[in-house]
């Protein structure tokens, strides 16, 4: 990020990496889980289930890439190691159910995840707007993926 880019940023720098990095954690911890259910789904209709939950586990993959991208824009360094991704995020890995063909379980583990990543974006998207142009935009554009996320998954109660 280049010095005028910087200089604009209107925020404490070292407290937007830190929520970013908390952010990025949490995107690869739904992105394993979402993965991990779309594999291991049984039941009446699991390929339409495991095609939603595997979709889903790549977008999250694609946030955590975009965050990674901003936070070495910033002049910070994204979390190295897979064992500090639970210890650095906002919320603990998603509890999954040991029923594999319990849908109602995986649409709740869905749901719960994704209003928690609701809450972040927009507790970031609240503390960059106005201060952070570039860094509001990328929280947003995520924010309403995951509010698409959270609806996708509501409607199949």
């Amino acid at each position: 990020m280049g010095k005028e880019a910087k200089k604009i940023v209107n925020l404490d720098l070292k407290d937007l990496l830190n929520e970013l990095n908390k952010a990025y954690a949490d995107e690869w911890l739904a992105h394993y889980a979402y993965l991990y259910l779309a594999r291991t789904v049984t039941g009446a209709g699991y390929e339409d289930m495991a095609e939603m939950l595997e979709e889903t586990a790549k977008q999250e993959a694609e946030h955590a890439e975009e965050l990674a991208n901003r936070i070495l824009e910033l002049g910070g360094t994204f979390i190295a190691s897979i064992s500090d991704l639970e210890k650095n995020a906002n919320y603990p890995y998603p509890k999954l159910s040991k029923a594999t063909d319990d849908y109602d379980a995986i649409i709740k583990t869905v749901t719960d995840a994704e209003a928690g990543a609701i809450d972040v974006y927009n507790r970031i998207a609240l503390k960059t707007q106005g201060k952070d142009h570039v860094t509001y935009q990328l929280v947003c554009h995520i924010l309403s993926e995951e509010a698409q996320h959270e609806e996708k998954f509501e409607d199949l109660k």
